[in-house]
């Protein structure tokens, strides 16, 4: 039984009234488990768990639940997330050629929802400003395989200064009292005293301040949180209201089991019924709170011009030399025509690492990052070695140089283990592919498939 703090009792019982007792049951009711596929994999329906039951108002999206340790999940064809947190990605309904801003993107659910939307048409930018969570994002988009993203792990200001009125839709899912974590995870109630909603509103408005300054003219602004409270919530979007007046309300579509917003809540302002609640004694999910804007202001904001600076190690951005184009050409041309097509200019080299930049990406120099765009490999004394996120975009039905494993053979090489093989081929890279989904890169030496797989994923053995 969930020990709730007497502060949270007192005040939902006087902000829900007769539903009180309902919504306090429901916090002890199991967790409804739910998945999403992945569009961007080949054949992305051809996974091993069952497709029966799909929620009506989710494109690709089931319940049920995955395993972690499944091809399905390790090759990107399938994403765990609560119910109601898909329905923000199903609300920004990114179109093919936007550009997107995710400012507050780990662990990476919205933004690979975002992807999957885009079909590496346009361009996403998920921010993490926690390093350690913005590794985890890394990880979760390269499993998706999509070619369009770049991941920073910089401030809202800092992203403000740079890149202003630059995108179509700005998705805010903002750090929060989490009081929606609280069944999922009961460490989360720790946090929770009476103050911290209000606490947590002050720093939602000041990433919202930066925020807005990123949306295009005509442009959507979408915000979200996984809590009931409504200082959070409706007072949150009414401040947005009263402060930036071009900032209007978007309608959001209903579904069944899903509130309006509540006027009550804040000042009675009847727009705050455009907003959505998703309270757990009514909807299977977790509990999610959005609203959606529109930017109607038709002037353009400046950029802040880009300061000269030292190059970091780290950063230190090149254009890729007509040697290694030829060398990653000569590499990538029996895996994928697609990438093979790409112009020169769409790759830079950042310590012998290559990246996929499309040429039409934002300058991002300034700003700290995790990813530039899509990791390919690295260039090591005369030779080209391919990333496990390279292997993860390809499309084996493209490939001509692949190695089909078995189950168990996938299981082994998961392990960290090499992989012996009865085989007549020549020594080299290979697509790694199993039940039709590549996995990763392997190196073929003497009947032996070298192991390739990044150690902070192997399964233990």
């Amino acid at each position: 039984m969930l020990k709730l703090p007497q502060d949270f009792i007192d005040k939902y019982q006087n902000l829900l009234g007769d539903e009180a007792e309902a919504f306090f049951d429901s916090l002890n009711d199991d967790v409804q488990k739910g998945f999403r596929l992945n569009p961007l994999k080949n054949d992305y329906q051809n996974v091993d768990v069952s497709l029966d039951n799909p929620i009506p108002f989710i494109k690709d999206g089931y319940f049920g639940q995955i395993s972690g340790k499944s091809l399905d999940h390790q090759a990107g064809y399938v994403y765990s997330q609560d119910i109601s947190a898909m329905y923000v990605g199903q609300i920004v309904a990114a179109t093919p050629g936007d550009y997107v801003l995710d400012l507050c993107a780990a662990p990476g659910g919205k933004s690979t929802h975002i992807a999957q939307q885009l079909q590496n048409q346009g361009l996403l930018v998920s921010n993490e400003i926690n390093r350690k969570r913005a590794e985890i994002l890394v990880e979760n988009l390269e499993r998706f395989g999509a070619l369009n993203t770049i991941i920073l792990n910089e401030t809202p200001q800092k992203i403000a200064e740079y890149l202003p009125a630059t995108f179509d839709k700005v998705v805010v899912d903002a750090p929060c009292s989490g009081e929606g974590m609280f069944r999922k995870d009961h460490d989360a109630i720790k946090y929770w005293n009476k103050n911290y909603p209000a606490e947590c509103a002050e720093r939602q408005k000041k990433i919202l301040q930066s925020a807005i300054r990123t949306v295009k003219p005509g442009g959507q602004l979408i915000y979200s949180t996984c809590t009931f409270s409504p200082e959070e919530d409706e007072q949150v979007v009414q401040w947005v209201l009263d402060n930036y007046p071009e900032f209007k309300l978007v309608e959001i579509p209903r579904f069944e089991g899903m509130d309006a917003g509540r006027p009550d809540f804040a000042n009675q302002n009847s727009e705050l019924k455009k907003c959505v609640r998703l309270m757990p004694h009514h909807f299977q999910g977790e509990g999610q709170f959005i609203a959606k804007f529109v930017n109607c202001n038709e002037s353009l904001v400046k950029r802040k011009p880009l300061k000269k600076k030292k190059k970091q190690k780290n950063q230190s951005n090149q254009r890729i030399d007509n040697e290694q184009f030829k060398m990653w050409q000569a590499f990538i041309k029996p895996f994928s025509t697609v990438l093979c097509s790409k112009n020169k200019k769409d790759f830079k080299v950042l310590n012998q690492h290559l990246y996929y930049i499309p040429k039409e990406s934002p300058d991002i120099s300034q700003l700290k990052f995790m990813r530039p765009g899509l990791y390919l490999g690295e260039f090591k004394k005369n030779r080209f070695e391919p990333s496990y996120s390279l292997a993860l975009a390809l499309n084996p039905a493209e490939a001509t140089k692949t190695i089909l494993f078995t189950k168990e053979q996938w299981e082994q090489y998961l392990t960290g283990q090499t992989v012996k093989l009865d085989a007549d081929l020549s020594n080299g890279w290979y697509l790694l592919v199993c039940d039709h989904k590549a996995f990763s890169f392997g190196k073929y030496v003497n009947h032996e498939v070298k192991n390739f797989i990044p150690k902070k994923i192997r399964f233990k053995s």
